[in-house]
C-alpha cells in the first residue's frame, strides 16, 4: 500500500532546525532523568516505596465519595484510579503517608466505616518499602543505559560505527523526548512508563535500522550527489513505509489510549508519545548526524 507517491522532500536541509528542537527535548528530559536519579519527580510507588490496593466492589463508588472518604481519615495524598469494568478502585499511598505494613489495612478499615452497605474484597495488595523502591530507580537507569550500549554495539556490527553513534544518539532522543513529556506535565514515573520506554527505544531502532538500510544500499551504488542528496533520496525512498508502519502503530496505541482502561492509560500514552517522536528521531536526528559524518570524511579524502 503506497500512500505517497515519489517525493523530494530535503528532509536534511532541515537539520538545523530539528537539531534545535531536539536540543530543546534532550535538555528537559535530562532535567527529568536526573528528577528521576534524586527521587524528587512524580515517582510511583515501584521506585518511591508504598502501597497499592485494589478493591472490587458489589456496587459503584463514586471516586469523588472515596476520595473524601480517604481525606477525612489523613488520606489526602492517596492516589486513586476508578477502574469501570467490575466496580474496582485502585488505591496508591506513598510511603510518607502511612508506614508500610499499615497501609493496607487503614484502607480497608476506611472503606468498611464509610461504605458499610457496600461490601468488597481485597483483589490484590501490594507493599514495596523504600530501599526496595530505590534500588529499582537504579537498577531502572542502569537497565536504560545497557540497552543503549546494546544498540550501538548491534549497529556498529551491522552497518557501520557511525551508523551506530546515529541510531544510539537518535534513540536516546526518544528517550529523553517521553521522560521530558512526563516530567513536565507531572505525570507517574512508574514500572509500567519504563516498560514504554524500552518497547519505544526498541520500534525507534527498527524504524531507523529500515532507513539505515537503504542509505547504506544506495551508498554502495556509488550513486551521483552530495552525501546529503544520497540521505535524502534514501529517506524519501522509504518514506512511505515508515508512514503506513507508524501509522498503524500509532492507531494501536491510541486505541489502548482511549479505550484500554486507567490501568494503561499512562502506558498508552507513552506509547503515543514515542511512537511520533521514534518516527521523527530516524528521519530528522539519526540520518542527519551520520550524513554530516559522512560528508565530512569525504571532504577529508578529497
Amino acid at each position: 500500500m503506497e500512500l505517497i507517491k515519489k517525493t523530494n522532500i530535503d528532509f536534511i536541509g532541515k537539520r538545523k532546525i530539528s537539531f534545535v528542537i531536539s536540543s530543546i527535548i534532550a535538555i528537559a528530559g535530562l532535567i527529568g532523568i536526573i528528577q528521576v536519579a534524586l527521587g524528587t519527580a512524580n515517582m510511583g510507588i515501584d521506585f518511591s516505596g508504598g502501597t497499592s490496593v485494589q478493591l472490587k466492589f458489589t456496587q459503584p463508588v463514586h471516586i469523588d465519595q472515596a476520595r473524601a472518604a480517604l481525606a477525612r481519615h489523613n488520606l489526602k495524598e492517596a492516589n486513586l484510579q476508578d477502574i469501570k469494568e467490575g466496580n474496582k478502585l485502585l488505591i496508591k499511598v506513598g510511603k510518607t503517608t502511612l508506614a508500610t505494613g499499615k497501609a493496607a489495612d487503614t484502607i480497608e478499615d476506611v472503606f468498611r466505616k464509610e461504605f458499610p452497605g457496600n461490601a468488597f474484597v481485597v483483589e490484590s495488595s501490594t507493599e514495596i518499602g523504600p530501599s526496595i523502591g530505590d534500588k529499582l530507580r537504579k537498577d531502572t537507569l542502569v537497565a536504560v543505559a545497557i540497552s543503549m550500549l546494546g544498540i550501538i554495539i548491534y549497529i556498529a556490527w551491522r552497518f557501520d560505527f557511525k551508523f551506530g553513534v546515529g541510531a544510539t544518539i537518535a534513540t536516546l532522543h526518544d528517550v529523553l523526548a517521553m521522560f521530558a513529556v512526563f516530567f513536565v506535565m507531572h505525570k507517574e514515573i512508574n514500572l509500567l512508563f519504563i516498560t514504554a520506554v524500552l518497547t519505544i527505544a526498541g520500534y525507534s531502532l527498527t524504524d531507523t535500522v529500515v532507513v539505515f538500510d537503504r542509505i547504506r544500499e544506495n551508498l554502495h551504488k556509488n550513486l551521483k550527489g552530495s552525501m546529503f542528496t544520497i540521505f535524502n533520496q534514501s529517506i524519501n525512498e522509504v518514506l512511505s513505509r515508515t508512514i503506513v508502519t507508524s501509522l498503524t502503530t500509532f492507531l494501536a496505541a491510541c486505541s489502548l489510549f482511549l479505550f484500554g482502561g486507567e490501568v494503561i492509560h499512562d502506558f498508552a500514552f507513552a506509547l503515543v508519545i514515542g511512537i511520533v517522536v521514534g518516527t521523527y528521531s530516524s528521519v530528522f536526528v539519526a540520518s542527519p548526524i551520520v550524513s554530516l559524518w559522512e560528508e565530512r570524511a569525504v571532504r577529508a579524502k578529497a
